[in-house]
């Protein structure tokens, strides 16, 4: 059923029940993966999911109900549950009206041939990759997924909005005896990676790091591949939010305006990036607005939804998880902005010193200093006289955030970064000294 249809249905159903104030936000997605293990396809599977999520406002109350369930009867019940929820509730005075609408400006990810891309032309692709693997004696495993989504918000107030979207994600890990490499990738198209070189990089990897050296723990120069940075600079943008400002749960708290990072740390939240995704609109139909996170090292702003931008008497920046919620808001479209260096110049510039392909099990140990644990893996190299001379056994480290970004020396070119979570990012390799490792893993 079309979003207008259900929201139509929604808003009499509500009007009958006098309540005029009624937000709807409809979701569709499909998806389809292609997953291999053990050098051959073991699994395809496709899964098609459309939801309705509607809420209601009644004198500063707010209620909201979600259904997949989308025929009239269904919609007119979830309308009841939400009305009946929102009058047990106490009167919140900070809840604000219904979202009026500002112009939202488009941003175009809709790539017709990689929402439709058949199991055929996937098995294709794996094949190709898992041959690449093969042929240097190792072990392929991973997944190549396609699909679309389609994200709706209409409102009560004339808030009419549509984001609609492809996705493509492609990840391979080369195994040896003693040793793996892991590559991977996300984009609005096809054309935007080539899975062939994902899987030669991944095996290089792999045959590169065998027969790992143990090293002593300690304090290296550590040059961090772009999917490690993101995995581990990553950890702290949930904090860039006025909820948890004001919580005092992040540790921007009280250090808004000072100096915490190098002076080459620059940070944006930017939905227009091109190499981002996601819609220009947050989960009340507020547009997206560019946030400079981190200018010169110093951390300037943040998220705000409208009900916390409105307790702090400042402006909502359309980062805004649907309401009702705990967390308030985040930045979703991290891009953190490198420099003019290459991986390959940060290596040849590093008398001693650690490579590392990506890092995982990551955990916080002090929030307020940002201090992280967690491990590398699927390719971590001893770096000597400019060259990568072998693999190394995997490190656990803890690190500072905020130490490690005062100490970045060189950085690479921005680029897209696949991740699981819900932002997206984009950053670029890092070379920084004296990251802290504490000892060696035993795997």
């Amino acid at each position: 059923m079309p979003a207008e249809r259900i929201f139509e249905v929604a808003r009499k159903a509500a009007l009958a029940r006098g309540v005029r104030d009624v937000e709807l936000l409809v979701g569709e997605t499909e998806d389809a993966l292609t997953r291999f293990a053990n050098n051959a396809i073991h699994q395809n599977v496709a899964d098609r999911q459309t939801h309705a999520s509607l809420r209601v406002a009644i004198d500063r109350r707010t209620a909201r109900v979600t259904t997949n369930r989308l025929d009239d009867a269904s919609i007119e019940r979830a309308v009841d549950q939400a009305v009946e929820i929102a009058r047990c509730l106490e009167p919140d005075p900070d809840l604000p009206d219904l979202f009026e609408p500002e112009p939202i400006e488009p941003v175009e990810r809709y790539h017709a041939p990689t929402a439709g891309c058949t199991p055929e032309q996937r098995a294709r692709v794996v094949a190709e990759a898992i041959r690449i693997v093969e042929s240097a004696g190792q072990t392929a495993a991973g997944i190549f997924s396609t699909g679309s989504s389609v994200e709706t918000i209409l409102n009560t107030r004339g808030v009419a909005a549509t984001h609609r979207e492809s996705m493509t994600r492609f990840s391979i890990t080369a195994m040896a005896a003693d040793s793996s490499g892991w590559a991977k990738a996300s984009a609005t198209s096809l054309d935007a990676f080539d899975p062939a070189a994902l899987a030669r990089r991944a095996s290089v990897k792999a045959a590169r790091s065998a027969e790992p050296r143990e090293l002593e723990p300690g304090k290296y120069t550590v040059i961090l591949e772009p999917a490690a940075v993101s995995d581990l600079v990553g950890q702290m943008f949930a904090d860039f939010s006025g909820t948890a400002i004001e919580d005092q749960r992040s540790f921007l708290t009280g250090r808004l305006g000072e100096k915490l990072f190098g002076s080459n740390i620059h940070v944006t939240d930017d939905v227009r990036h091109p190499l981002q995704a996601g819609a220009p609109f947050d989960g009340e139909g507020v547009p997206r607005r560019l946030l400079k996170l981190i200018d010169a090292g110093v951390p300037t702003e943040v998220a705000w939804s409208r009900q916390t931008a409105g307790r702090n008497k400042t402006r909502p920046t359309g980062h805004g998880y649907p309401v009702p919620n705990e967390l308030g808001e985040a930045p979703q479209n991290i891009v953190i902005h490198g420099g003019d260096s290459t991986l390959d110049r940060m290596i040849a510039s590093t008398g001693r010193g650690i490579l590392v392909t990506r890092l995982w099990y990551i955990r916080e140990v002090d929030p307020f200093e940002k201090i992280m644990t967690g491990m590398t893996r699927d390719g971590t190299f001893l770096i000597e006289d400019g060259r990568v001379v072998c693999g190394v056994r995997n490190f656990r480290f803890n690190q500072s955030l905020i130490e490690m970004l005062n100490n970045v020396e060189a950085m690479s070119a921005t680029e897209r970064v696949s991740a699981e979570e819900a932002i997206d990012m984009t950053a670029p390799a890092m070379k920084a000294h004296e990251f802290n490792f504490t000892e060696v893993t035993r795997f």
